[in-house]
């Protein structure tokens, strides 16, 4: 992951910032259910929550088995049963996960927010080529900003 640091410092200034109001905080963790996956395995440190944006007593842990945080993990319904209309969506890694939940979270009809520099993402290959870190993030914040998200700083979105 690039900027992986960065991007978790980050997050966790969001969460402070939204257990300082109130707010709800839900964290998703991902497990592939197979036990010859290649990363994510069940009970392993990978399938870990980090320390730097670790659940506090009380906050739920969803956990996932696919990209999107809302395939088959109830969280659409967990969500609309709290009253919640507004989700903001920070984490790794912004070419999966990032994509697939945000839009799943707009599709389902909720105001989504990506805070962009509370995620990040890693190199990619595809037909010979390699695309750095730093492309992949800004082409998926420029696709979700065109129709699925509002997409910001954590300093926008603090100073809200």
């Amino acid at each position: 992951m690039v900027g992986n640091d960065t991007a978790a410092a980050n997050a966790a200034s969001v969460i402070d910032h939204a257990r300082a109001n109130g707010d709800q905080v839900i964290h998703v963790r991902h497990e592939f259910q197979s036990p010859d996956a290649p990363f994510f395995i069940a009970g392993s440190d990978g399938a870990q929550i980090s320390t730097t944006v670790a659940p506090q007593d009380g906050e739920t842990v969803v956990t996932k088995h696919h990209p999107s945080s809302f395939h088959g993990t109830g969280l659409d319904q967990m969500l609309r049963d709290r009253g919640v209309s507004d989700v903001v969506v920070i984490g790794a890694m912004s070419h999966m996960c990032i994509d697939a939940t945000t839009r799943a979270s707009a599709d389902s009809g909720f105001a989504t927010t990506v805070i962009h520099d509370a995620c990040a993402t890693c190199d990619l290959a595809f037909d010979g080529k390699t695309v750095a870190a730093g492309d992949v993030h800004t082409a998926m914040m420029a696709a979700l900003a065109f129709a699925y998200a509002n997409v910001i700083s954590t300093g926008e979105y603090l100073s809200q």
